[in-house]
């Protein structure tokens, strides 16, 4: 079977990329995680070298001539790429000399080194969300019923009290208890499934996020967007997706002091892991701001409950959002450095529900 035509469809199926080089370093496959990584077409890469597609690799070089003069088993490395979309890449990179029917290929194996750290943390991140759930529902319930009797005496109180200067005081008491059962609310929140399913355009809901966050901050701020007007609908709770990308907005605009620049910005994303599940096609949503960055000391809790960086905040926000998000089958993930925090929504699409 002539080495172009052979069917190497199943390299699809793996969250490894697989290029496969015939013996003049030329590229014969290359399946769909190669894509991704690379930024560029199998069409593309096929029949060129892999230098001239994505930029030469020394290293790589010297494993793919002593693969041809040796056949070797494998050879493996980690080694720094320069890729066209990712900039400096760290890969581990394994080179094997096959034996195809009579002509040998060499294959490249390549693994992202914080792949498999993103999927530990993502694991770790999902039994986190489930015990914060827990403790929030149980102090939500502890909180919500004296709560309750704290605001029924207010209320009779007031009514018995003759002079308008003492209900003020009992006013206090009263708002106060509305402000608290508005928190257990949203403390529980997260318990509650999502309500109505369906097709939804994340561009709508970016831009119903865009509208209220420049209502809440008339002056001095910036909400630019960036979207891929190509994404299909995602599946998924209109109202629970508004809040999501509101909250995580909300939590920018509080790091900026209402004084700075957000982008929204959608693109699609191919072949992904999401909680250990491959997706052909995903959402990726990030909301982007210039601020200060995230402070080191919460940087990795910035998701617990009543974590917060922001004077004014609960340590909430954040929090729901990420319970939201995983309702949805999706992760939430930061990164952040002074001038730049980018929070990254990834969700699933689900293409029998995109097409309707």
């Amino acid at each position: 079977m002539n080495v172009s035509t052979r069917d190497f469809r199943n390299f699809d199926l793996l969250t490894t990329s697989v290029v496969l080089l015939d013996q003049s370093l030329r590229v014969v496959f290359c399946n769909q995680s190669a894509e991704v990584l690379f930024g560029v077409s199998s069409r593309q890469l096929e029949g060129s070298r892999l230098s001239e597609s994505i930029g030469s690799v020394d290293e790589v070089e010297q494993m793919l001539h002593e693969a041809i003069e040796h056949q070797f088993d494998a050879k493996r490395q980690h080694l720094t790429w320069q890729l066209p979309t990712r900039g400096i890449t760290q890969l581990d990179t394994t080179v094997t000399a096959q034996r195809e029917t009579d002509e040998r290929l060499i294959c490249i194996e390549l693994r992202e080194i914080d792949q498999q750290r993103r999927l530990d943390r993502e694991e770790r991140q999902a039994d986190l969300t489930q015990a914060n759930k827990e403790l929030m529902r149980n102090l939500a319930h502890e909180i919500k019923n004296p709560l309750g009797g704290v605001r029924g005496a207010a209320q009779l109180l007031d009514a018995e009290l003759p002079s308008d200067d003492l209900r003020e005081y009992t006013q206090v008491i009263i708002k106060e208890a509305d402000r608290l059962q508005g928190l257990v609310d949203q403390m529980l929140a997260p318990h509650r499934k999502a309500r109505v399913m369906e097709p939804v355009n994340i561009h709508e809901v970016c831009e119903r996020v865009r509208s209220l966050m420049l209502a809440e901050f008339p002056s001095g701020l910036s909400i630019a967007r960036d979207y891929d007007t190509s994404l299909p609908p995602i599946h998924g709770d209109r109202e629970q997706l508004i809040q999501v990308v509101l909250n995580v907005a909300r939590n920018a605009a509080q790091a900026l002091g209402g004084q700075g620049a957000i982008i929204l910005q959608s693109r699609v994303a191919r072949q992904v892991t999401i909680a250990k599940t491959r997706h052909k096609l995903a959402l990726d949503l990030h909301v982007i701001d210039d601020g200060p960055g995230i402070p080191e000391e919460i940087r990795e809790r910035v998701f617990y409950p009543l974590v917060s960086g922001h004077p004014q905040g609960h340590g909430l926000g954040l929090t729901l959002a990420q319970s939201f998000v995983h309702q949805h089958g999706g992760v939430i993930d930061v990164t952040s450095r002074p001038g730049c925090t980018d929070f990254l929504i990834r969700l699933p699409i689900d293409l029998k529900w995109s097409q309707q």
